[in-house]
């Protein structure tokens, strides 16, 4: 397995905060990196760094093997990295299907007018994706209708629709209702994984991590402070207490 995307001593800082303070870290080829830590602790300026909408004040990060930093968010999508946003970014006044249909013509060029929505071919597309993702009884639902878990699903498959190597998810399961999180969870790893497309997300349900992710890195303070499989990370009683908030007493327990 070889490194899809590798950052090399990123560093920045806010006034007194450094939310990024000598990143080192390989994204390898297909994996599901699970991003984890307490508020504050640089998870999502990683993922804006790496999607071009902050940039470092040191550091590199490069995308098989080509510097990203430098270049604009649109062009990184481009070249295969795309991500989501922990709110859902949909159209709400057009339809699922819609909101698909845009994303392929946004990949394919023809985002001038709406006049894309009534190819055929980008909608049969779009149509196909989103059965995948379990949306096939949506489709003509407007995303204002939908709810959290269907939002996140369909705003993950407009990402897909751009036909990304890289996808990096900020809190893909964040307002989904917990009886539905494992199924939206399981739905996105498997069309993920059926894609071939590598994933980093930040998460802060233990659950999600430790069902999906190959392996987890923990921030703290803009720094990685520990990575590996996630039976190993999430069974360390340092990260029990600091980032999961069970006391070191209760390691013992946490995971089974």
């Amino acid at each position: 397995m070889s490194a899809l995307l590798s950052a090399r001593g990123l560093r920045l800082a806010f006034g007194g905060v450094r939310a990024a303070d000598g990143i080192d870290l390989d994204v390898m080829e297909r994996e599901f990196l699970a991003i984890i830590g307490p508020n504050g602790a640089g998870k999502t300026t990683f993922i804006n760094m790496t999607t071009g909408h902050l940039r470092p004040q040191a550091g590199s990060i490069t995308y098989r093997g080509v510097e990203l930093l430098g270049r604009k968010p649109r062009d990184i999508v481009r070249m295969g990295v795309a991500r989501s946003f922990q709110l859902p970014q949909l159209f709400t006044e057009h339809t699922v299907l819609e909101n698909a249909t845009l994303a392929i013509a946004a990949r394919e060029g023809g985002w001038a007018s709406l006049r894309p929505l009534l190819r055929p071919a980008w909608r049969e597309e779009a149509a196909e994706l989103l059965g995948r993702f379990g949306l096939a009884s949506a489709l003509h639902r407007r995303a204002d209708a939908l709810n959290e878990g269907t939002r996140k699903l369909a705003d993950i498959a407009m990402a897909v629709a751009l036909r990304p190597r890289l996808l990096l998810m900020d809190e893909p399961t964040s307002g989904v209702a917990a009886a539905d999180k494992m199924a939206v969870v399981e739905t996105l790893a498997r069309v993920l994984r059926d894609e071939g497309v590598t994933a980093v997300f930040v998460e802060h349900d233990m659950d999600v991590v430790a069902r999906i992710a190959d392996r987890v890195a923990v921030w703290g303070q803009g720094k990685i402070a520990a990575l590996g499989p996630p039976r190993q990370i999430l069974s360390d009683p340092i990260v029990l207490r600091d980032v999961i908030g069970i006391p070191v007493g209760e390691a013992a327990d946490a995971v089974p």
